[in-house]
């Protein structure tokens, strides 16, 4: 006779059980970061056995790289989506809001994320895959933003891919003191990344920085 109080296993498909192990590990990561990640803390926080992880993923390193992976994807999603196919708001609106978002509090921990994920990249030939990956989707994404914005006027930019370059360095720098910030940085340090975008797509002064000022930590 089965208890009422016992649990009842849930099986899922293999599909889906994958993905929610793959989002489980990343919220880990983004909240304490990637070393934090074990198959036993991942099927604590799911209920399961560590073994039904370790199914998915025999190394636990092979989890860490998916779950930076899909942190960063979906920041990616997010800062900068792929325009529907009726285009969607213009280039530099789209480009505007991707730097208020860039600079401000709620991408802290994104900064923190990609702060772990290239240190211990430097160990972890799997991670540091799934970093340079990302690192092209990002640069991609961004330049295919600026390419549109030429075609449509917004941006006159002699050289997208590097212009994209250029933007995506400086809010890497930024990121680099996320650890650090105490809230108090200056308008003229948080819009560093919008005001270089503006130089490099040759936009008038404040197109960009009116969106990413008055941040109270530092840009990732």
């Amino acid at each position: 006779m089965t208890s009422t109080g016992s649990r009842r296993r849930v099986r899922k498909a293999p599909e889906a059980r994958r993905a929610e192990i793959v989002a489980a590990a990343a919220e880990v990561a983004l909240a304490e970061g990637l070393e934090r990640i074990t198959l036993r803390r991942i099927g604590d926080r799911l209920g399961v056995r560590s073994g039904l992880i370790g199914h998915y993923f025999p190394a636990v390193e092979d989890l860490v790289a998916e779950a930076f992976g899909a942190a960063a994807g979906a920041e990616l999603d997010r800062l900068l989506p792929v325009a529907g196919p009726d285009g969607g708001p213009a280039p530099v609106v789209r480009l505007a809001r991707f730097s208020a978002l860039a600079a401000g509090d709620a991408y802290d921990g994104m900064s923190r994320l990609w702060l772990n994920a290239r240190h211990l990249s430097r160990y972890r030939p799997v991670l540091r895959e799934r970093v340079l990956h990302q690192q092209e989707r990002w640069r991609d994404r961004l330049t295919e933003l600026i390419r549109e914005g030429n075609r449509t006027g917004d941006f006159r930019a002699a050289d997208p891919l590097a212009a994209a370059k250029r933007i995506l360095v400086v809010l890497d720098g930024l990121g680099g003191y996320a650890n650090l910030g105490d809230g108090e940085d200056p308008d003229e340090v948080t819009g560093m990344a919008a005001e270089t975008a503006e130089r490099e797509l040759r936009l008038e002064p404040g197109t960009l920085t009116a969106g990413a000022a008055g941040r109270s930590g530092p840009a990732g």
